[in-house]
């Protein structure tokens, strides 16, 4: 499969996903759009969880393609020993990440809902510092990153259509645009003044997508992992 793919279409798919994983975490180095007055891409607005979260998935979906870029420069033998450990490692801190950022959702999410019960004081405050939530700068942010993992998904079957028959790889992918779509569609539901509430809700939603495809990944490394060693004492 690696022998047939179009390795510039291939590079342009990764280009475009890494670009969608720095917007959602507002990477400060993204300031090419300066030059012509517009603003910085890290500095895209992202207020609230939602898009934040977004890297959860976004970034082990950015791991698991970079996987594949790298196993085009490295040899096959080197690429197969450390590949194991390199996820066992990723899904680990990413599971980690996960269950600390589900924790703060839960969290927040408790706060907001006790303050805008709590007429009429913890409804004052939840208006005074919730209520505000910047509606249209997150759906143009949104929207930038949609665009940027469907420009991705595009280049990457033209890189390659047998990436279509990697089932993992594809239910990863359709679950980092189920999230984008999710944040979105959540903002969308209710009136502004409750927009945090529900951002709230699809950060956690994806927090629990992020842990389990980190598990997923946790648990699929140790063949990888079992393979390796078995390897090592052959060679001992």
């Amino acid at each position: 499969m690696l022998d047939t793919m179009r390795k510039p279409f291939f590079a342009v798919a990764l280009v475009l996903l890494a670009l969608a994983f720095f917007i959602d975490i507002g990477a400060s180095f993204l300031d090419f759009a300066k030059a012509d007055g517009q603003k910085p891409l890290g500095d895209l607005a992202r207020p609230g969880l939602g898009i934040r979260y977004l890297a959860l998935v976004d970034g082990l979906l950015l791991y698991t393609v970079g996987l594949i870029g790298v196993s085009l420069l490295v040899p096959e033998r080197i690429h197969g020993r450390i590949q194991g450990i390199a996820t066992f490692i990723v899904g680990l801190l990413s599971l980690i990440a996960s269950i600390g950022m589900i924790m703060s959702a839960i969290a927040l999410l408790g706060v907001m809902v006790s303050l805008l019960l709590a007429v009429p004081f913890g409804t004052a405050l939840y208006f005074a510092g919730f209520a505000d939530f910047a509606k249209a700068a997150a759906a143009s942010t949104l929207a930038l990153i949609m665009l940027l993992k469907l420009g991705f998904c595009g280049f990457l079957v033209a890189a390659q259509q047998q990436f279509l028959q990697n089932k993992g790889l594809v239910l990863l992918i359709l679950t980092a645009l189920l999230a984008n779509f999710l944040v979105t569609f959540l903002h969308g539901l209710v009136p502004s003044f409750l927009v945090s509430i529900t951002d709230c809700i699809a950060a956690l939603v994806i927090g629990v997508l992020g842990a389990i495809w980190s598990l997923v990944l946790l648990i699929g490394s140790l063949p990888a992992i079992v393979k390796a060693l078995r390897v090592d004492r052959a060679l001992a």
